[in-house]
Parts: structure tokens; sequence; C-alpha cells
């Protein structure tokens, strides 16, 4: 019996947290020590999605990287900014999700307009402007079927007067937003200003479907995978 759990546990766990690249998984260990409250395994994920971007965009790594973990309550800080080569934690800071995606505790992401739910997975940062939410930083979904609406959905990150601690101790939980990653007003310049122009957000949930699909996570293992199927294949058909 005690065998089976073990085997049981064990399969389960791949699919909450895929397996990362070495690089990745050292970067985000560093990453760790900047942010000791971040779970790290989250960190490894983020930064392993950063840089299979990278290689498929044909691309730099950004230099920054923030990192969403959905899976805590809105009232905890569950943003995280890192400047990669300057090995930095810049900000730490509770941020907003959808109305559509739960109350204190966010359960449903989407990629569908008028669910006023968050996305999952990685975005890239556009440009800024200043609109109907004051100074804003417009996000490109990199994910498709995921949060590839984004733009479509207008999904940017702004301030907003209801992302208030003080008023969330009161009421259980920050407000929400209509599916935006709202910040404080006080830190949301400064929190956009360093993300802007190609910077990249990585929203995180254990959510199994995205975690099997999601083309930027575990990717260089799946490559592998699927050069290794490729060639098995060619071989059989040689035969």
């Amino acid at each position: 019996m005690r065998k089976t759990l073990a085997v049981l546990m064990l399969s389960v766990v791949p699919m909450l947290f895929p397996m990362v690249s070495a690089a990745a998984e050292s970067d985000a260990n560093a990453l760790a020590r900047l942010a000791p409250d971040a779970d790290p395994r989250v960190l490894s994920l983020a930064m392993d999605a950063r840089d299979c971007a990278a290689h498929e965009l044909g691309q730099a790594p950004s230099q920054r990287l923030a990192v969403i973990d959905y899976s805590r309550p809105s009232t905890q800080p569950r943003l995280w900014v890192f400047d990669l080569e300057k090995n930095q934690l810049l900000f730490r800071e509770v941020v907003a999700h959808g109305q559509g995606s739960g109350e204190n505790m966010a359960s449903r992401f989407s990629n569908v307009d008028g669910t006023h739910a968050s996305s999952l997975g990685l975005f890239r940062t556009a440009d800024t402007y200043t609109g109907h939410n004051g100074y804003s930083l417009r996000l490109q979904g990199l994910e498709p079927g995921t949060n590839d609406a984004a733009m479509a959905r207008a999904i940017v990150m702004h301030g907003a007067a209801y992302v208030d601690p003080a008023r969330a101790k009161q009421q259980g939980r920050l407000g929400r937003s209509w599916g935006c990653p709202a910040l404080r007003p006080e830190v949301a310049k400064s929190v956009i200003d360093s993300l802007k122009h190609g910077q990249m957000i990585f929203g995180y949930y254990p959510d199994k479907k995205w975690l099997a699909h999601s083309p930027f996570i575990d990717c260089k293992n799946r490559s592998v995978a699927a050069a290794a199927a490729r060639t098995s294949t060619s071989a059989s058909a040689a035969l």
C-alpha cells in the first residue's frame, strides 16, 4: 500500500511542476535567494518559459522578468519583478486578478473576452499609454488559446485604487479587475516602467491542462522527446 501511494504521489507532482532545464533551475535558485517567500518551483518554470520563448522567437532573453503566482491569495504578495542581468529583486507586490477568476483565491482562467477572468502563461510587454485606468502597459499573450487574446481583450497592467491591502484586510480580498493584473497606485508607474518594451511576465497556476500544453513549459525536454520519436519512426520505416 505504501509503495502504491508513493508511486501515485510521484505521478502527480510532475503534472503540477514539470521538469525544467538545469540552467533555468540554477538561475531560479539565484532568484529564490532574492525572493525567499516565492515558490522556487514556480520561479524555475518562469525562467524556463522565458528562455524557451527567447529561443522560439529568435531573440535575446529578456533582462527583466515578472512572476505572478495566482495560486496564492490576493491578500498576499504574489508578484515579483526581477532584474536578471543585475541579479536584483526590484518589486514584491500584491496584484489583483479578474472578477471572473474568483474571490480571494483565483481558480478560473480564460482567454475569452467578456469573462473578466485573468489569463495564465507567458506575456511579452509592449508599449505604455494613458487611458481609462491611467498609466498602463499593453501585454502581448504568447500562448495560443491561453492568453493570445490579451491585446483584443485590453488586458493590461495598470494601477487601481481597489488594490488596497488595508481594505483587503476588512473585506477578505483585494478588489478585482476585468482580467488585468492591477497594482497599487503608489507603485504602478515604477513597476510598469521597469517592465515596458519587451520584458516578460509569467502568470502561474497549477492548471494541469495549461501545464501540459503550454509551448513554453518544459519545451527543451519536449523537443528532445519529439526528435527521438522522429528518429525512432524513421528507423522503423527503414526496416
